[in-house]
Parts: C-alpha cells; structure tokens; sequence
C-alpha cells in the first residue's frame, strides 16, 4: 500500500503544481488523505473526496471525486480545499 500512497501523493503533487495551488505539507496528514482516497476507490470504484459524503448518485457523486469540483472555490474562499490536501500558495 505503501507504494500506492505515494503515487498519490505524487499524482496531487503534479496536479496541485500544474494549478497553481499547493499540496499540503505535512506527510502524515496526505499519507492519511491517501490511504483514505484508495479506501474509496477500492469501496465505491472511485477517488471520492475523503471530506464528502457518497450519496450512491452518480450524477450528484461525479462532482465529489478528488479533486472535487468544490476545491478550486474552497481554496480561493479559505484558503485551503475542505479536507486539507489542497492549499493556496
């Protein structure tokens, strides 16, 4: 499992730079975030978002897949993303 938290971690790390934002940088809270993306993966067939709530609607469920279509707003209003993994630079 090792080996998959940290391809997250990395697959974020890219996505978080071409964005422009930044990924949060305490390891052990994104080791924890990841661990919980793959939980949901592996439960629901997707990467749902740790800090949202899977409804069992795929057209409502869509928007809460990491990186949730929530983050962007989240990261501009407060200046991180609603479960920490994104923050503003």
């Amino acid at each position: 499992m090792e080996k998959e938290i940290e391809k997250i971690i990395e697959e974020y790390r890219q996505y978080a730079e071409e964005k422009g934002i930044g990924l949060n940088d305490n390891h052990e809270m994104l080791e924890g975030l990841a661990k919980r993306l793959i939980e949901n993966e592996k439960k629901y067939g997707a990467r749902y978002c740790p800090c949202r709530v899977v409804k069992g609607k795929p057209e409502i469920d869509q928007k809460n897949i990491c990186p949730c279509s929530y983050s962007e707003e989240e990261i501009e209003k407060s200046g991180h993303c609603l479960c920490w993994l994104f923050v503003k630079k």
